[in-house]
């Protein structure tokens, strides 16, 4: 572990006689802060609440050994939580979903060390949310001022924000952060009365399309149910942990969320997740998770035992929109990439990260380089939105 951090960044070195100055910490279980005081800062937002943090850390999905150290920066006045950011040192950069193995390969080639680096962000989560938890702008800055302390002081490579809110963002690039952008696709309900008013203001080649999609599940005898978390059971859990495992396994992915994790957040967040379930013969064969909220729902992971065409996108997508439908939901975020999803319903929207590089050289070739990157991919929105699936006006 750094030296540095093993100050806890307590600047009041005498707390009793400094109890009225706020104060930070470095705190490296969430299960140390008081639930309720985290969740008011967190407001809502289900993947910034102290019950999927704690999932995270406790069933050993996002712990050290697998590269997520958590340095929960926090600003406390006594024992009242003022604010707090999710900071992890990070050994490599998977789960991240904003991709610098480049940038790591550069630091390797030139004989540098690119890790340990602190990353601001929910593990395994690519959702823009607040990441300077606090309800002041004077907090939040300070917040912020003490991360990028902390990354100078400790002898990081960087530091690096990642799914920032607007707000956030916005400070974040005051501060002198370098700002990345990159593409994630929403699908928008103005106020479908269901699926079929949907599909009319599609054009007419992706209306059909979607129609034989749906009708290759149908015609393999495939049924689907969606189950809110308070109606799932543990084999329920159990089934989707097996799907998702099985899936990774598949496309040779790294290990990420375990098992233990999925029957945690089941138990702890039943009213922000969904599990849509799809079997065959009375014998389920592929899950889909979620989360939502009043607002908002977040397509996150799925997985099959079974190949049918068509199952991936009933599974994932055209469920959840009905889903979104019927409970008045305007947004569905649909995760990391997927040009796929275009054809499906879903346009282009800008996500950002933050990020602040210890060596200089490097940081300059950087800012070069996201300058280019910045200019490519609003082409690329241009080009996605010029490719509308929506009838045109």
């Amino acid at each position: 572990m750094l030296a540095y951090s093993s100050k806890r960044l307590e600047w009041a070195a005498n707390e009793q006689r400094y109890m009225n100055t706020p104060q930070l910490r470095i705190i490296e279980d969430i299960a140390a802060i008081p639930a309720a005081q985290w969740n008011a800062l967190a407001g809502g937002d289900p993947f910034l609440s102290h019950a999927y943090l704690h999932a995270l850390q406790a069933s050993g999905s996002a712990t050290p050994a697998i590269g997520w150290h958590a340095q929960f920066l926090t600003l406390w006045q006594g024992a009242d939580l003022l604010g707090a950011m999710p900071l992890y040192l990070k050994s490599n950069s998977y789960g991240e979903f904003v991709f610098d193995w480049a940038w790591a390969d550069a630091y390797r080639r030139h004989g540098l060390s690119y890790y340990p680096k602190l990353v601001c962000t929910v593990p395994f989560t690519p959702v823009t949310g607040a990441r300077l938890l606090a309800d002041l702008p004077g907090t939040r800055a300070m917040l912020l001022d003490a991360a990028l302390s902390f990354a100078r002081e400790s002898g990081v490579s960087s530091l690096h924000c990642l799914f920032p809110n607007e707000a956030d963002t916005a400070m974040m690039q005051a501060q002198g952060m370098m700002l990345r952008q990159d593409v994630q696709f929403h699908w928008q309900n103005p106020g479908y009365a269901d699926f079929d008013a949907f599909l009319a203001a599609l054009s007419r080649d992706k209306r059909k399309r979607i129609k034989q999609e749906r009708r290759k599940v149908a015609a393999a005898g495939i049924q689907l149910r969606c189950i809110t978390g308070e109606h799932a059971t543990p084999e329920q859990w159990d089934f989707f942990a097996r799907c998702y495992a099985h899936t990774r396994e598949q496309h040779h992915s790294p290990p990420a969320l375990n098992a233990n994790f999925f029957q945690r957040i089941g138990a702890t967040l039943p009213h922000n997740t969904l599990l849509v379930i799809a079997t065959r013969e009375g014998q389920p064969v592929a899950s889909a998770l979620n989360f939502f909220t009043g607002e908002v729902l977040y397509g996150r992971s799925w997985g099959a035992l079974e190949y049918h065409p068509g199952l991936h996108f009933e599974t994932c997508y055209y469920q959840a929109i009905e889903f979104c439908i019927a409970h008045k939901i305007k947004t569905f975020e649909g995760g990391a990439q997927g040009e796929h999803k275009l054809a499906r319903g879903f346009l282009p929207v800008a996500t950002h990260s933050a990020h602040w590089l210890a060596h200089p050289e490097f940081s300059r070739a950087v800012e070069d380089f996201l300058q280019r990157e910045t200019h490519a991919i609003d082409q690329y929105v241009d080009a996605l939105n010029e490719r509308s699936p929506f009838k045109s006006a």
